[in-house]
């Protein structure tokens, strides 16, 4: 597996194991369809919360949060509507975060839940 792949998949499995303690029930990981991938969809307390994971090894080209564009946010609204269709879920309240992670080589990893912003 290339490094990056790595790397995102920490990200990834440091993001579930944060939103595992703090409440959240994860529905699925790494749902896919022909528009595209959902890192992360989980209920909190009866709202659906749909989380885009984006680690990086350092800020050299700036906080990971930064690496979600207009585009990408519009895209995530569209497949989170797809994932509700495929899975029978009725329009309901939705809620969308990034978890931001950043794992640099010579200290731990730290993470930054920017919950509701997309």
């Amino acid at each position: 597996m290339a490094k990056h792949l790595r790397l995102g998949a920490l990200g990834e499995d440091i993001a579930a194991r944060h939103l595992e303690s703090t409440g959240h029930v994860i529905l699925a990981r790494n749902w896919r369809c022909e528009l595209g991938e959902l890192d992360i969809i989980c209920d909190h307390h009866g709202e659906l919360v749909v989380c885009e994971v984006k680690t990086r090894s350092g800020t050299q080209l700036g906080p990971p949060a930064a690496a979600v564009t207009d585009a990408k946010a519009n895209r995530i609204r569209a497949l989170a509507t797809r994932w509700r269709q495929d899975n029978g879920i009725a329009p309901c309240r939705t809620r969308f975060d990034i978890i931001a992670v950043l794992v640099p080589r010579a200290a731990p990893a730290t993470l930054r839940h920017h919950r509701g912003v997309l």
